[in-house]
């Protein structure tokens, strides 16, 4: 079995691409002429980051969930990025519309990490390698 992709349920799938390009320098890679999914460009050896209209992960789940952008605090998972520089990384998302949660704080361990969470509702950590 090999990780493929993560996609976030979102309520405007555009609107999700253009934060994560200007937040995180992830420039959209496909937007289905429906609006209803798209892709980011990752540089991470083939997985894919993926959003997906609210009404089409309904129908695809077949069930309800709890839309992350609806809840009062960020949902229980993450989406993890490493970054050079966490403090200028952090700052760039906050300037593009993040919330932020946690700044830059380097842990017993020695990595650098930070939290934001998105407009969407997706909870972003930024941190440094740990290799």
């Amino acid at each position: 079995m090999n990780f493929a992709y993560t996609i976030v349920y979102v309520a405007d799938v555009a609107a999700s691409l253009a934060f994560f390009d200007r937040a995180f320098g992830l420039k959209p890679r496909f937007l289905h002429e429906s609006g209803a999914y798209g892709e980011v460009e990752t540089g991470a050896g083939g997985a894919t980051l993926a959003f997906v209209d609210h009404a089409t992960a309904r129908d695809s789940v077949q069930h309800d969930y709890v839309a992350a952008d609806a809840s009062p605090v960020p949902l229980g998972m993450e989406i993890g990025f490493t970054v050079a520089d966490v403090a200028a990384a952090f700052e760039r998302a906050v300037a593009a519309g993040a919330h932020p949660l946690a700044a830059p704080t380097v842990k017993p361990w020695g990595q650098t990490v930070a939290y934001v969470r998105c407009p969407d509702g997706a909870l972003v950590e930024l941190c440094t390698s740990m290799g």
